[in-house]
């Protein structure tokens, strides 16, 4: 039997119980799969956290050891104290290996990515009220950030990228990457991405003892003060605990679409789009039309069908459609954005008439792809928006990872004579309406110097220009 013949046969048996369900709005059985969507929402919790906080436990009381013992338990991979770490020539030797056409897409996807993210930078600020008081912030960036890349066939070039440039962008200093090791040896694709992000250091390990390694450090790895990126139930379990001892970014989840689509759109892309992000792997992936056309929802439906008898990972997708995807007809598209917002999917896609037209309709998504040329994969590697997104509904609250997930705010108060006496009595009301007398005195103690200061500036005996160390002029009061 050929491969091909091979492939046929098997998606044959995968695909037979997995054709796009078609839903009426309102339904008990839509009720039911928006409930097992939302049940994806909840932490893991039991046994996994228990097992989790061993982890944790152990690399911070044995170091490299447990790494290294943890990769072999986990990764099948023979690890020691000096391979623990890829070298800066094996680093480049990735990089330099790569196929001529495989390097310029992934050059081509990091100059767009930071072209995009340089836009987002925050930026210090200050001024000077109408009391006198100059106030600001001051914008700086992390100094330490580690990224997480999943392994197995989570390893891909893209992760690297879409974690390592915003930070590169936002200037933090020092950029660690950890991937899980495999029996098989590195992954070129992703070594070669982290040479041209520019990571700094990169380490053979996964899991939630990576995540450990990155929080509390080891005599190899040292402490990072963010950790980012995608992972699987045990590393998003490790990110939530370590949480505290350094930030992290979110906590990440199985990929959703959610495509809303009129009579006109073409059957044959929407089926692309639902599979394209149903192809994963894990299983709990999520894929959602939402129309008012049945008979688009049902011409969607047989599209699937035709697009996954020769899919090379028709299986994974099969188990998506199976339990997790549907067609869903509503009334009209006030409706379908009324649900979309409602699900707050990872991914939204306009497949509809004069699909700009709508988007003040969009409350909550991470990513919205508007038209129907606009097809989620193109965010996945190179449009420039980042492709690490709120998952699980969390795009009620949660906005795409970006430069300014790598920076930290410092706010600046600097009061003058005048601001103080004009502001001190209503902060010391303020004090002890709250029954914080020593905060009502550390105001008024000056309050009354401040007065003496206005006076005495009336006279011309003070107010003299200083320079600050910042270098802007300022006035003594």
């Amino acid at each position: 039997m050929s491969e091909e013949a091979r492939i046929l046969t098997a998606n044959r048996k995968a695909n037979s119980k997995a054709r796009l369900k078609i839903y009426d709005a309102g339904s008990p059985a839509l009720a039911r799969l928006l409930a097992a969507l939302g049940g994806r929402r909840a932490a893991d919790g039991g046994k996994l956290d228990a097992a989790v906080a061993e982890i944790i436990a152990t690399v911070r009381r044995r170091g490299d050891r447990a790494l290294i013992d943890y990769a072999r338990r986990f990764d099948r991979a023979r690890l020691t104290p000096a391979t623990l770490r890829v070298t800066g020539e094996e680093l480049r030797a990735a990089r330099d290996g790569l196929p001529a056409p495989e390097r310029r897409a992934l050059e081509l996807a990091a100059r767009r990515i930071a072209e995009f993210h340089r836009r987002t930078l925050e930026h210090s600020f200050a001024y000077r009220d109408r009391h006198g008081m100059r106030l600001g912030q001051i914008v700086r960036p992390l100094r330490r950030v580690g990224i997480y890349v999943p392994g197995g066939m989570g390893a891909y070039p893209s992760t690297v990228l879409m974690n390592a440039l915003p930070a590169r962008v936002a200037g933090v200093k020092e950029i660690v990457m950890v991937s899980p090791a495999s029996a098989e040896g590195d992954r070129p694709a992703a070594l070669a991405a982290a040479a041209i992000a520019g990571v700094d250091e990169v380490y053979r390990i996964g899991g939630a003892h990576a995540v450990a390694a990155l929080a509390f450090g080891t005599k190899t790895i040292a402490p990072v003060d963010k950790i980012v990126g995608p992972g699987n139930a045990w590393v998003q379990a490790a990110k939530r605990m370590v949480y505290g001892a350094v930030d992290i970014d979110k906590m990440a989840g199985p990929s959703e679409v959610l495509v809303i689509a009129d009579h006109k759109a073409n059957p044959e892309w929407v089926a692309a789009d639902l599979i394209a992000q149903a192809e994963h792997g894990s299983g709990d992936e999520a894929a959602i039309l939402v129309t008012p056309s049945r008979a688009l929802a049902e011409a969607s439906a047989a599209a699937v069908d035709r697009a996954l008898r020769d899919l090379p990972r028709a299986g994974a997708v099969a188990r998506v459609f199976r339990n997790r995807a549907a067609a869903v007809v509503v009334k009209d598209l006030d409706a379908a954005f009324e649900l979309a917002n409602q699900i707050a999917p990872e991914h939204l896609e306009l497949e509809i008439e004069q699909a700009a037209r709508w988007l003040g309709r969009v409350a909550n998504a991470g990513a919205v792809f508007v038209g129907g040329r606009s097809p989620a994969p193109l965010g996945d590697y190179l449009a420039g928006p980042n492709h690490v997104l709120p998952t699980g509904g969390s795009a009620r609250f949660a906005s795409p990872l970006g430069a300014y997930d790598f920076l930290k705010r410092t706010s600046i108060i600097e009061a003058s004579a005048r601001s103080l006496r004009a502001l001190g009595p209503a902060a010391a009301r303020l004090a002890r309406m709250e029954g914080l007398e020593a905060h009502a005195r550390a105001i008024e103690i000056r309050a009354g110097d401040a007065a003496a200061v206005v006076k005495a500036k009336r006279r011309g005996k003070v107010g003299a220009q200083r320079k600050r160390s910042d270098g802007i002029a300022k006035p003594d009061a």
